[in-house]
């Protein structure tokens, strides 16, 4: 983590070398295309049914987890009367939850499609709220917990009795542009059921900041 925060460093010093105020992906008074990068930083918790009964033990990873996010978004102004703009991408971000130091992982490819709004608040400046669903595939993940007998942390596959694959839900926020320089913060809460069985329930919810650069 240490070396990710390092790498957001390192790229919003050198970001404005190459944006010479230019005005980047939103130009708010014509149509266009544009396309950019994300990365940030994610606090993603479960709601719903997150206990695990392991053995004689309860974990219950409803507390909050950190992860990050990265993705590759493209996007176009689909109105000629109003700055309104349709987004997309690919991000692969860090889902889950916590039970103390024990956390359940579930690592998604997701695939967001977004409604933003450009207000122009100066010559550099665009504030762009938006919402929008998503849809999202579970790749990998690992849920910790406490051998009963050793009493040792163990690890095993988030699918295997916490959650399944599939998700979707709506993210809402807003997001600033300074030329070519973008950040955000995003809400998602899932509505999609991703317990591993039809008798619980349980939602994957998730608070975003994300930085990037719009082209």
């Amino acid at each position: 983590m240490k070396k990710f925060f390092t790498a957001i460093l390192a790229f919003m010093l050198a970001a404005p070398s190459f944006a010479q105020f230019a005005s980047g992906g939103f130009e708010l008074d014509k149509s266009n295309l544009y396309y950019g990068a994300r990365f940030g930083v994610d606090f993603a918790s479960l709601s719903g049914d997150t206990e695990v009964q392991d053995g004689t033990m309860m974990m219950d990873y409803s507390g909050m987890k950190t992860g990050f996010t990265l993705a590759g978004i493209i996007g176009l102004r689909v109105s000629q009367t109003a700055p309104v703009f349709l987004e997309s991408g690919v991000y692969y971000t860090q889902r889950g939850g916590k039970d103390g130091k024990y956390s359940a992982s579930i690592n998604c490819i997701e695939f967001p499609l977004l409604v933003k709004y450009g207000i122009k608040a100066s010559d550099d400046i665009a504030v762009l709220p938006f919402i929008g669903p998503y849809f999202a595939l579970g790749l990998a993940g690992q849920r910790e917990y406490q051998d009963q007998k050793s009493g040792d942390k163990q690890k095993e596959s988030v699918y295997d009795k916490l959650a399944n694959r599939n998700d979707m839900g709506f993210k809402l926020g807003c997001g600033v542009e300074y030329n070519m320089l973008y950040l955000e913060l995003a809400y998602q809460f899932g509505i999609a059921n991703i317990a591993d069985n039809d008798n619980n329930t349980m939602h994957a919810n998730q608070l975003s900041i994300n930085f990037g650069v719009n082209f």
